[in-house]
């Protein structure tokens, strides 16, 4: 799901059961904690309070430029949604598909699954200690579905037919369909204040401070690189049982580096605590040394059981060029994985096969009758491989070669048009083919180049184009790039964003994450299924079945990912739970469940 939307999901109900108020929402049915629990098991709810934990953000933002985290010009600062910004319902780290009360006291799904209506705790309140409110939930809602807040929120809710209040703590969301996972993305939408902004429009809201109701504040709002974050020690949420035990530091602050070079010199130098680490030769070649021989820093890869990350590069189709598959499968020929793995990255990633990969969602080998099931009504509209084996990424390792796949590109290439002649791959109309790849890590160009040399094999150049975040976010908001990369976190729970990823309407909205601008009937069709999925094995077979037609459009050229959150931290300074959940990210794990060491508070 979204950067914003916790863990969620909804008790399932039947239709024929009368409407019964719950305090968690589970999908599929699965509620590990009853009601009146203590705390979530992996947290210590007696750990202490204090200190400050100082990281780097997983991205790579330069300077920010707006407080406001849900317009589409400008960036904001990282952590800033998820830490000032409660929601009516917040997930766990060791249920996939499960979530619990947080400004929602409770919550209820109408016997028809048409609307789910949420009672607000009485004890919410907003930083100005103002109440949470049904009118407050509604006000979020509506602007969040105007047309001056970012245009992906609209695709998300777009099955939400509207947010009624029916009392002062009482609001109800009516569906436009019985979907199941409806209730889910009304109980992960961020709540603030009616009085943010005085009034202004939305997307003048620009410097005016956030007023939500999460656990910190901005500890000095004005606008630059690094932030702090300042616990809130009157937090309304502290001793929920939904929050016993979480968000220990009493400062939690981000900072900006703009190369790698002097990130991980900052790291050394004790500017900061914790990074996580993308870049195998870093992870190989630079956590060495005096520092961490005593143990001064620590260098410790974390397991995890979420789903594998999808990074791949990505071709938009909207660029003529990128129109025909064989093309786009031509191209992927042409990336030696085995090569680069030896070579670049130590061993240390495993191939990327379909979007979903390491899960229960990957397509493998035939399909199955379940998703049999659901692709056989679309057969008119699906090629005719798409009923054949899924796809795996091309391999290298014998007895295949990158020769060999050069061959095989080169022969699509002629089918679709292309030929070699006057020293570059050309069209019928003798224009060269030539791909702009649009990036903001100059690094990346060391990964890069063994793709562009093979790209450069069959005639085709590749031209790699550094800018900085700021300009990079604006071109890809408006899909004014040829070909970039991607990596998109891996999901326990998918549903409604995966619509704002690949559904045809997103494929035309700007700022959206649809960049390849995907606008196949077939994939809308296989997207709703997996919305409107009753159980866990009806999502299983639409994810498989989307998973198998996505990666027979060729849409993207797979690359890996790692099974590990590698991250280096000063053990020094903190102390863990005693145990590590399931399913986290990194960042979000560490900031809202460690705490400070007796040194450091």
């Amino acid at each position: 799901m979204r950067a914003w939307l916790p863990l969620l999901a909804t008790v399932l109900l039947l239709a024929a059961a009368p409407a019964r108020a719950a305090h968690a929402y589970a999908q599929f049915g699965d509620v590990k904690y009853p009601p009146g629990f203590a705390h979530f098991d992996y947290v210590d709810p007696k750990a202490p309070k204090g200190g400050e934990i100082r990281m780097v953000p997983p991205t790579r933002p330069t300077n920010f430029d707006k407080f406001n985290p849900f317009t589409l010009k400008g960036t904001a600062p990282y952590g800033l949604a998820s830490l000032l910004f409660d929601t009516l319902l917040v997930g766990n780290l060791d249920e996939p598909t499960t979530a619990y009360g947080l400004l929602a006291e409770d919550v209820q799904v109408a016997p028809d699954g048409r609307s789910a209506t949420f009672r607000l705790h009485p004890a919410a309140r907003f930083h100005d200690g103002k109440p949470v409110l049904a009118a407050d939930v509604a006000h979020s809602f509506r602007t969040l579905t105007s047309k001056l807040a970012a245009p992906q929120y609209r695709t998300i809710f777009a099955e939400v037919k509207q947010a009624v209040e029916e009392g002062e703590r009482t609001v109800r969301f009516d569906f436009a369909s019985a979907n199941p996972e409806l209730p889910l993305v009304v109980g992960g939408m961020p709540v603030f204040s009616r009085a943010w902004g005085a009034g202004k429009p939305f997307d003048q809201v620009v410097s005016d401070v956030p007023i939500g109701s999460g656990p910190y504040r901005i500890a000095n709002p004005r606008m630059g690189r690094d932030i702090t974050y300042q616990r809130d020690p009157d937090y309304w949420a502290r001793e929920l049982p939904v929050r016993r035990g979480h968000w220990n530091f009493d400062r939690i602050s981000f900072k900006i580096y703009l190369d790698e070079t002097s990130r991980f010199e900052g790291l050394k130098a004790g500017e900061f605590d914790f990074m996580r680490e993308f870049i195998s030769r870093n992870w190989a070649r630079q956590y060495t040394g005096r520092q961490f021989a005593s143990g001064e820093l620590a260098k410790r890869a974390f397991p995890n059981r979420n789903p594998g990350d999808f990074q791949g590069y990505v071709f938009n189709l909207r660029k003529p060029k990128f129109q025909d598959v064989r093309v786009r499968q031509a191209l992927g020929l042409a990336l030696d994985f085995e090569w680069m793995n030896r070579q670049l990255f130590y061993n240390l990633y495993k191939r990327v096969d379909g979007y979903f990969p390491n899960s229960d969602f990957q397509a493998k080998g035939l399909p199955g009758p379940d998703e049999l099931a659901l692709l056989e009504p679309l057969r008119g509209k699906l090629r005719p491989e798409v009923f054949g084996p899924a796809p795996l990424s091309p391999s290298t390792a014998p007895p295949r070669s990158l020769r060999g796949n050069l061959r095989e590109a080169q022969r699509l290439l002629a089918e679709a048009g292309w030929t070699y002649r006057d020293g570059a791959l050309r069209n019928a109309k003798g224009e060269p083919f030539v791909i702009e790849f649009l990036n903001d890590q100059p690094s990346l160009v060391r990964v890069v180049g063994p793709f562009q040399k093979s790209l450069e094999k069959l005639g085709i150049q590749l031209v790699y184009r550094v800018v900085d975040f700021s300009l990079a976010k604006q071109k890809l908001d408006q899909f004014d790039f040829e070909a970039t990369t991607v990596r998109l976190p891996g999901s326990t729970s998918p549903g409604s964003e995966l619509i704002e990823r690949f559904g045809a309407e997103a494929a035309k909205t700007p700022g959206s994450s649809n960049l390849w601008g995907i606008a196949d009937p077939a994939v809308d069709a296989l997207l709703q299924k997996v919305v409107s999925a009753r159980t866990r094995p009806e999502l299983a077979a639409a994810m498989r079945a989307l998973d198998r037609v996505l990666s027979h459009g060729h849409y993207s050229v797979p690359q890996y990912y790692g099974s590990d959150f590698l991250i280096g931290y000063r053990p020094g300074r903190f102390v863990l739970p005693p145990s590590i959940p399931p399913y986290y990210d990194a960042h979000g794990w560490a900031m809202s469940t460690w705490w400070a060491s007796a040194s450091n508070r």
